[in-house]
């Protein structure tokens, strides 16, 4: 790792169940928490979050968003509570150069940071920030956001992508631990190759990979985080695999970390 260098992580959240789940799942996010630094702050970049133009978190006390519904009540009772940093919002917006990212003053965090940060740093006294999808915009517009955002690894930002690499609810089985369908498995570790030779083009253009893609990702919002995580990946970089497996039959939670 680049001294004074952060890592940057690509974690698959999956269903706010796992908050109060123990599965292998959140027991590889207990162990991830350990060799975790204490960052100055953390920025997520949230899958739940679509907008048009790219937006970022800015409040000094984020509420904390339960987007989501007909779950346990025990989930709704879930404090995490982590302050903001308006000052962190305007250094990312400069970092990144005037115009392409806007502060919102009101927006809260929702289950892609806390459901994940909640296992990586449960104290909540880092200061936490989102930033949104912009949604018209390609993968590629992504991708390159990601390299923009790189620098703040050196300035004590910690960079969370959330989502999943495999996503289709339509085709979940109720059963988290489900066998998992052959196109999530291909398309998954179709994925996982083209990371680890560095193949961004090709991860970029996901949809050529065909039928598997097409049922891996209907959407792309939770696609999307991971391809801002492998634009700051330095060519002396590697991809570590925190964790592999399929939930519910259809839902990857793959997560790895570069440093």
């Amino acid at each position: 790792m680049i001294s004074n260098q952060l890592p940057a992580l690509f974690i698959g959240h999956g269903s706010p169940m796992n908050v109060i789940s123990k599965n292998r799942y959140t027991e590889d996010l207990e162990k991830l928490a350990f060799q975790l630094p204490h960052p100055q702050a953390i920025l997520v970049i949230s899958a739940h979050w679509l907008t048009r133009g790219t937006l970022i978190t800015g409040a000094e006390k984020p509420e904390q968003i339960y987007d989501f519904y007909g779950f346990p009540q025990e989930l709704y009772g879930i404090k995490y509570l982590a302050p903001g940093s308006p000052q962190t919002a305007n250094l990312v917006v400069e970092t990144v150069g005037e115009g392409n990212i806007r502060i919102d003053q009101k927006r809260g965090i929702d289950h892609a940071a806390w459901a994940v940060l909640k296992f990586l740093y449960p104290r909540q006294n880092i200061p936490v920030l989102e930033l949104s999808l912009n949604i018209d915009q390609s993968p590629s517009y992504h991708f390159e956001l990601g390299k923009k955002l790189a620098p703040l690894r050196c300035k004590g930002i910690l960079i969370i992508g959330s989502g999943n690499i495999v996503h289709n609810l339509r085709e979940m089985e109720y059963q988290e631990k489900a066998e998992a369908y052959d196109w999530a498995v291909e398309f998954d570790q179709f994925v996982r190759e083209s990371i680890g030779k560095k193949d961004f083009a090709a991860l970029i253009n996901y949809r050529n990979f065909g039928t598997p893609a097409i049922r891996a990702v209907p959407t792309n919002e939770h696609y999307l985080p991971m391809l801002y995580i492998l634009g700051m990946m330095k060519a002396s970089e590697s991809a570590m695999f925190i964790h592999e497996s399929i939930q519910n039959g259809s839902v990857s939670m793959r997560s790895f970390k570069i440093n």
